[in-house]
């Protein structure tokens, strides 16, 4: 590489931080230019010292790597960040999306070689999640395509409501509703209208407070 990959890694477990240290630094092309233990810490030093890539760890202190992400990308939209979580539900990896990194890792995989392989992708401006990650993104990712009217009859139908009930709440016809409900079975890949509820809330498209 003619310009090394300069990396700051965001993890409060102080052996973490210093074993993925040794693992990027002994990378030819990486450059691990610092460390932080918190999300504050992380702005404060992408803000003045600008690394190419972030390794950003989930859950931490005082905020956790989803918010620290979010101030990071508002400040300095070109870092590039890979969340490292144990987490890997389907939420958990929608919301590190919707924040903006550029790839999402679980620590339990503790693979050496596919982090190596994020840094590089992501640096290069592209995305990188593991196949496992990138399946469970690309079924999250059909779940926001849902019309506000169709999370409108989802809502009536999580609320026990009738096509009829449903109908007339939302000034539509029976058909219609018929018509929104079938796209949604479709969408959710649900198997009937009760199984299209139990995925949306699963999915959290729909949440018990609602």
């Amino acid at each position: 590489m003619d310009q090394c990959i300069r990396i700051l890694i965001v993890d409060d477990n102080p052996m973490m931080r210093f074993g993925l240290r040794g693992s990027l630094s002994s990378e030819e092309g990486f450059k691990v230019i610092g460390e932080a233990a918190s999300g504050e810490e992380a702005l404060a030093f992408v803000r003045e010292y600008r690394p190419d890539v972030v390794t950003m760890d989930y859950k931490m202190p005082g905020g956790n790597g989803i918010e620290a992400t979010t101030e990071i990308l508002k400040d300095v939209p070109e870092t590039k960040i890979i969340l490292l979580s144990v987490f890997d539900s389907e939420e958990d990896i929608w919301k590190a999306v919707q924040a903006g990194v550029c790839g999402y890792l679980t620590k339990t995989a503790g693979d050496v070689d596919e982090l190596i392989d994020a840094v590089k992708t992501v640096a290069a401006g592209k995305e990188f999640y593991p196949e496992i990650i990138a399946q469970k993104l690309k079924e999250r990712r059909k779940m926001s395509d849902l019309s506000p009217r169709e999370v409108e009859v989802l809502k009536l139908l999580a609320a026990g409501h009738s096509n009829k009930e449903m109908a007339a709440a939302l000034g539509i016809s029976d058909e219609t509703v018929k018509a929104h409900l079938a796209n949604l079975r479709s969408k959710l890949g649900a198997s009937d209208r009760t199984h299209a509820v139990v995925m949306a809330y699963e999915k959290g498209i729909l949440h018990l407070n609602e």
